[in-house]
């Protein structure tokens, strides 16, 4: 969907939609509703509500934790009444709060599932560094005033790619049943005085992003080796690891989906690195057997077909941990 195509004002859609929410975080609890503190989810189905007249309940693709932004939060629910594109979409928006938007809102089949059918996730991880405190950018990325080797950053988190126990980078807390999760890439970049982690997978576990962040911090100042982020993975114990990263610098960018569903595909964000280019799903995905149960593959040839981690990974893509939560 091209940025300025018209909204269909005439078309009414009802049945299963999707749409992609841009939220900041920064005022949330996270995605999740709660009774105690405001969420994300809270305010969309309220905005949701008030334009069809009654409940709406969704469902998204990956939580999101305290703080934590998001450019491309998918989001699927079962429309109760018959609105256009243009309704959904503007209506939704004129009752969300400034620091939450919906882009986009299309038709998709019934089997599509906003979270059992995520190929992959991707977030960006936007360090500031810079000796003088960040200003314009103090909401949407963490400030490091000492000098930080992004080389060396990057080196040293090839380590991690792969499928692998990521206990080390688990928070105490999380309640996933596995701590096992596929990294396809992690990158790590410097574009002037911004350092940008830029990291996809299946799915990931709570703060593990974060906690990789704050041990690629160390890395970087010279306080750990380039060997640092694989000694940590190999001894699966969080209490050995650095400190959790702030979650302002923490951006959901995209869900990738079967080409099959037709989401539309629009430029990663957040707008602050839009001068990368680079639009959603163009990275390829890794032959793996998450990706191509997915995609249609029984899950029993591929446990017959592949061993080791492959097939771990292939009896896990039922799980119901297998969600991002960061």
């Amino acid at each position: 969907m091209p940025l300025f195509e018209p909204l269909d004002d005439i078309s009414r859609l009802t049945g299963r939609l999707a749409l992609s929410v841009e939220y900041d975080g920064s005022a949330y609890c996270g995605w999740q509703r709660l009774k105690h503190a405001p969420s994300v989810q809270a305010s969309l189905e309220a905005a949701l509500a008030k334009v069809a007249a009654t409940d709406v309940r969704v469902l998204c693709s990956g939580r999101t934790d305290t703080g934590v932004h998001a450019t491309r939060q998918i989001v699927h629910f079962d429309a109760p009444v018959a609105r256009t594109q243009k309704a959904w979409v503007f209506g939704t928006n004129a009752n969300l709060p400034r620091d939450i938007a919906v882009h986009w809102v299309v038709p998709v089949a019934d089997d599509f599932h906003a979270r059992f059918k995520a190929l992959a996730r991707r977030y960006r991880y936007v360090i500031l560094n810079q000796p003088s405190r960040p200003v314009l950018e103090r909401a949407n990325a963490t400030w490091c005033r000492e000098p930080l080797d992004a080389e060396r950053m990057h080196a040293a988190a090839q380590a991690l790619v792969g499928e692998h126990d990521f206990s080390s980078f688990r928070a105490a807390g999380c309640q996933s049943k596995t701590p096992w999760r596929h990294l396809h890439f992690i990158t790590v970049n410097r574009y002037g005085p911004l350092i940008v982690i830029d990291v996809q997978a299946n799915a990931f576990l709570h703060h593990m992003i974060r906690n990789i962040a704050g041990a690629l911090v160390a890395v970087g100042k010279g306080e750990q080796g380039a060997d640092y982020m694989a000694r940590l993975l190999a001894l699966r114990d969080r209490s050995l690891a650095n400190v959790t990263a702030p979650g302002c610098g923490l951006h959901f960018v995209d869900s990738v989906y079967d080409e099959r569903f037709g989401l539309p595909r629009e430029p990663l964000g957040p707008n602050l690195l839009a001068f990368l280019g680079e639009w959603t799903g163009e990275r390829s995905l890794p032959d793996c057997p998450m990706v191509r149960f997915r995609r249609g593959q029984p899950i029993a040839e591929l446990e017959s077909s592949q061993a080791g981690g492959a097939a771990h990974e292939a009896r896990q893509v039922h799980s119901s941990s297998q969600e991002v939560r960061e």
